[in-house]
């Protein structure tokens, strides 16, 4: 199982930052030290090109992200300050769900999974980025495995606890890409798209009442889409321990969640690329903590299930 990581191509933030940026060398640090995975097994991706994201952003939008000339409030609006070490890392990380997507369809490592150690970059729309995300890479990906011929249909499975928005903006007119969204009614994005499948959950939603709903939007999702990829977002914010969730998910209870989500795909004979998404736990360690589950539970289930 190919495991995609970038965080080395790092994206400078102030002092005070609220974005959790270390999680992503503690995750790979984690995952590292297991006996899961060898050293073989993780991959710089190549950064994502300009035809790739063309397919799901506006070419002006795109423009301006390249040459820094977005205006303030598009800044304000991103949550992270420009420079150029932001359009690498942004590009770097459309491109690791890019490279998942293909290494899980060709089964690379013996694997019908792989995984973006980042990713999940769900709120930026065609022509805008918003909510510490540039570039969507699930839109990205999608687009581009139908563009290549390697799929006809994709289902977009998003667990984060904020609803895919700039997702389902941008597939709106693609009835191949299914996008489903398990998300919190009250939270941000406070002016939410549509979806094929929305799920809005009340505050305070806890393990029980989130895997019942999870497990009827699956059902629906397959049944729907008839999915020849997934592309799994496996935000770690749906946690009771998160600083932006608003929910009350256990880590035994988002471990249970990957396990079905997961298991879904293998009983369906149908590869997987995850990525990671949000999470502002305090401590970090118990997000990176939910992201090490979600790829060694990943591993476990997916490994040669082809």
């Amino acid at each position: 199982m190919k495991l995609y990581y970038a965080d080395h191509f790092v994206l400078p933030l102030p002092e005070g930052h609220r974005f959790p940026m270390e999680k992503y060398s503690r995750l790979r640090a984690r995952l590292l030290a297991c006996d899961e995975f060898d050293e073989a097994d993780f991959v710089v991706p190549a950064a994502a090109g300009d035809e790739e994201i063309l397919r799901a952003h506006d070419a002006g939008y795109l423009a301006r992200v390249v040459a820094g000339t977005l205006d303030a409030a598009e800044v304000r609006r991103i949550g992270f300050p420009w420079t150029a070490a932001m359009v690498e890392r942004s590009r770097r990380s459309a491109g690791a769900t890019l490279a998942a997507c293909r290494s899980a369809l060709a089964g690379d490592g013996g694997s019908a999974c792989a995984a973006n150690l980042a990713g999940g970059t769900h709120h930026a729309h065609r022509d805008f980025g918003s909510g510490f995300c540039v570039f969507n890479d699930a839109a990205i990906a999608a687009l581009a495995m139908r563009a290549e011929g390697r799929v006809r249909r994709v289902a977009i499975i998003d667990c984060d606890v904020h609803q895919g928005d700039g997702t389902a903006a941008i597939l709106a007119g693609e009835p191949e890409v299914f996008t489903c969204s398990l998300h919190g009614a009250k939270n941000f994005p406070f002016r939410k798209q549509t979806s094929d499948l929305d799920v809005e959950l009340a505050d305070g939603t806890g393990d029980a009442a989130y895997l019942a709903v999870l497990d009827q939007a699956l059902e629906t999702a397959f049944a729907r889409a008839r999915p020849e990829l997934v592309i799994y977002l496996a935000g770690a914010d749906p946690y009771a321990g998160d600083r932006l969730g608003r929910l009350a998910l256990s880590i035994d209870g988002l471990r249970m969640r990957d396990e079905r989500v997961l298991g879904a795909c293998r009983d369906a004979g149908v590869p997987v690329a995850v990525a990671m998404a949000g999470g502002y736990a305090e401590p970090i360690d118990d997000t990176v903590g939910i992201h090490f589950n979600t790829v060694t539970t990943a591993a476990r289930l997916l490994r040669g299930a082809r």
